[in-house]
């Protein structure tokens, strides 16, 4: 499984590069327009449907700042170098572009349902190029890989995070983010976002102050580690894994740096009350900074300013390098910062990852009762409790295998949209 996972990824980012340049260009580097990006978050139009544009944002944002945020970066630097960082700005900052799109055209081709929005790729594929079957098998891909996979997988982090600290139960732990989850994810779309919009903002505050406390106090080894990344960035070593694979072990290890090209972004915009589609887009590219600037490159900073030598560790996931780096800078302390981010993150991935799931089995049956809906939340809890008894090994590879093929499928639809985009930001243009 780990070669198809490979093959497909290589075609993944290949896709990436092309369409992130592609639209780029034809949208004059919109997602670096910083004056209208900031404008965007703010919804003139008095409209009760829906979200609002933050909370669509925080909603997006909590389920791509994940396990992989911690572990992607560090995974990067030990198998790429320092020049490694580089790369990953230079190349998010440009596919940025995509997630403007693929959010774009969630809200061209959503639907209303209720009092609420509900649309991303699966919607946009069938409706605006008419693929229904190609429709059905990215909403199928997204409830498996989000239901089996990455809500699981969060799941069992959190356990084996407190069961190392403290000798409890790790099945005892599950029945707790069962029943917190179910709590949280029974009031719909509404109540995960007004969740997302306390608990996301909180947690990335406080790893912030975490890393600006580390950075400051090495700050004088700062011009020299600027100096080394943009030299190495240059290496042979450095470009193979810093502009390609990086970006693969980003997305499969948790959508690290974002949730780019995968469309999931896109299930949450959907539910925004925002009505123009290339100001939604914009809000969306705030995630993809807020991930780069802020989760991975301070993680980045942590590491490199601390002890770090790759011949330390032989086989890794990442996440003994990020700790590794904050017992160095913050002694016991650093463990208790290590648990909480991934217990933090870990949750906040389960909270919007079920939302997704909701979504694209309303697009399959079309017309989900509201006790079907509350089985479907029965089960997910059901799923996280069982999941921290188990090895999440074989999930984790066929989550990577079906979230490639998510890209796939989402970054050919959008180029294939392209007049659609195009329109949008004519509009847009008119409008402003």
């Amino acid at each position: 499984m780990e070669y198809i996972s490979s093959y497909l990824w290589s075609i993944a980012t290949i896709l990436l590069v092309m369409s992130g340049m592609y639209y780029s260009f034809k949208l004059h580097f919109l997602q670096f327009n910083f004056k209208e990006i900031i404008k965007s978050l703010k919804n003139n139009k008095n409209n009760n449907n829906g979200i609002s544009p933050f909370e669509s944002l925080v909603v997006s944002m909590g389920s791509c700042i994940g396990v992989g945020s911690l572990a992607g970066i560090a995974l990067a630097i030990f198998k790429g170098g320092v020049g490694v960082i580089f790369w990953v700005i230079i190349s998010c900052l440009l596919m940025s572009s995509n997630s403007l799109v693929e959010n774009a055209l969630a809200i061209v081709y959503r639907e209303k349902k209720d009092n609420n929005y509900i649309g991303g790729p699966a919607f946009y594929i069938k409706k605006g190029l008419g693929y229904n079957k190609l429709s059905l098998i990215y909403s199928i891909i997204i409830c498996i890989a989000y239901l089996f996979g990455f809500l699981t997988i969060q799941s069992n982090t959190i356990a084996t995070s407190i069961t190392t600290l403290y000798k409890v139960p790790s099945i005892l732990i599950g029945i707790i983010i069962g029943i917190i989850s179910f709590l949280i994810i029974r009031k719909g779309i509404k109540g995960i976002a007004k969740f997302s919009s306390f608990f996301v903002p909180l947690m990335g505050i406080i790893y912030l102050l975490v890393s600006l406390f580390i950075i400051i106090k090495n700050i004088d080894m700062l011009p020299n580690l600027f100096s080394s990344i943009i030299h190495e960035a240059f290496n042979y070593k450095s470009i193979e894994y810093g502009l390609f694979t990086t970006i693969m072990i980003g997305i499969q290890r948790g959508i690290f740096a974002s949730e780019i090209g995968s469309g999931t972004s896109a299930i949450a915009s959907a539910s925004s009350n925002m009505e123009n589609p290339i100001r939604q887009g914009q809000v969306s590219v705030l995630g993809v900074y807020f991930t780069i600037f802020v989760i991975c490159l301070s993680t980045a900073l942590i590491i490199l300013t601390s002890n770090y030598n790759p011949l330390n560790y032989s086989i890794v996931n990442g996440i003994e390098i990020t700790g590794d780096a904050l017992r160095y800078h913050l002694g016991e302390f650093g463990n208790i910062i290590l648990y909480f981010s991934l217990i933090a993150f870990s949750f906040s991935t389960i909270i919007s990852g079920y939302y997704y799931v909701e979504s694209n089995l309303s697009f399959i049956f079309k017309s989900l009762s509201k006790n079907s809906i509350l089985i479907l939340k029965i089960i997910t809890c059901l799923l996280l409790v069982i999941s921290t008894v188990i090895s999440p090994d074989f999930i984790w590879n066929l989550s990577d295998t079906l979230v490639a093929l998510l890209v796939i499928i989402n970054v050919y639809s959008i180029l294939n949209l392209k007049k659609d985009v195009l329109k949008a930001y004519l509009d847009y243009k008119l409008l402003r």
